[in-house]
């Protein structure tokens, strides 16, 4: 592989923690282990065999779920639990909440339970 330069990106807390988990196990660094599971998906994902285009047939509802092989439904379950992540990680719930009047309580930095007023205001409660 020709040398390219890096290019500097940013991940979930989450998964590079995980990353650094699995590989210790597996003897690679964090990022070592980032950059695996990167080319990993890459091929997955560009592979276009039989059980690949199922697969994206039963994420698109065109294919019942329970039509799927073990390993089909292995790879269905990364995409969804993928891309729930995702979602959840561009997801502003309090702003979308507080924009219909929804007063929510959440913890702080500090672990203080805060309420959140779709005023913009918010206060400390109380233990």
């Amino acid at each position: 592989m020709p040398d390219t330069p890096d290019k500097v990106t940013r991940f979930a807390a989450d998964l590079v923690a995980s990353a650094m988990t699995e590989g210790r196990r597996q003897n690679r660094t964090g990022r070592q282990q980032l950059e695996h599971w990167a080319r990993v998906g890459r091929a997955v994902s560009g592979t276009h065999t039989a059980a690949r285009r199922r697969v994206e047939s039963a994420l698109s509802g065109r294919l019942p779920l329970a039509e799927l092989g073990p390993e089909e439904g292995a790879v269905f379950n990364a995409e969804i639990t993928a891309a729930i992540e995702e979602r959840l990680a561009g997801s502003h719930y309090g702003i979308e909440l507080a924009a219909q009047g929804v007063t929510t309580v959440a913890l702080d930095d500090a672990g203080n339970m805060v309420e959140h007023r779709p005023d913009g205001t918010s206060r400390v409660l109380p233990t």
